[in-house]
């Protein structure tokens, strides 16, 4: 189980929600019927929303060797596996998992989600960029603005090498990143 500190965000205090990551939609239906803080309808609702926001905002590169430089090998694949329509020479991250979080204010008591995302050096990220986790399960408490909606990449021209490594990497926390090899 991953410890609230990994969910310890540095910054402004913002409303603090319970959340939950969670690697499949398995995982957390199995939480809910052993009593766990989401119930099966918020697994459901939140994974079919992550699933829907991947498809629409995961970063999308112009060739495979790019995307696994971003996200690690294995981590990868078309754009046109992830939805009907993509494009079999545009690469993106798989889905490794997503974010549940309980929005108790402002939303009625309803639910957030967001993907994760691998990144290179085995961690996991959402797909706003905003957090980086040690793993794709655990709970604790988050930031409520760590489910915000993130820019849609659908239909935007996928990010070259030079592209990704300008932006510091996906997922990368540090500005200096440089170093991603080749």
């Amino acid at each position: 189980m991953l410890g609230a500190a990994a969910f310890t965000l540095a910054g402004c205090q913002e409303e603090q929600v319970d959340a939950a990551a969670f690697p499949d939609l398995k995982s957390c239906t199995t939480a809910a019927q052993n009593g766990g803080q989401f119930s099966a309808q918020d697994c459901d609702a939140a994974f079919a929303e992550a699933a829907a926001l991947h498809v629409e905002a995961a970063p999308r590169y112009d060739s495979l060797a790019v995307c696994e430089e971003q996200h690690g090998e294995g981590a990868c694949g078309t754009e046109s596996a992830a939805s009907p329509g993509g494009s079999g020479s545009i690469f993106m991250p798989l889905m490794m998992g997503y974010l549940i979080g309980n929005m108790l204010g402002g939303r009625g008591g309803a639910s957030a989600s967001q993907p994760l995302y691998k990144t290179p050096n085995g961690q996991y990220t959402n797909a706003a960029r905003s957090s980086t986790f040690s793993s794709n399960s655990g709970a604790g408490k988050m930031s409520s603005s760590q489910f915000a909606r993130p820019a849609a990449t659908v239909g935007q021209p996928p990010m070259s090498r030079a592209t990704a490594m300008s932006r510091g990497g996906f997922g990368s926390t540090a500005a200096g990143r440089t170093s991603s090899g080749g």
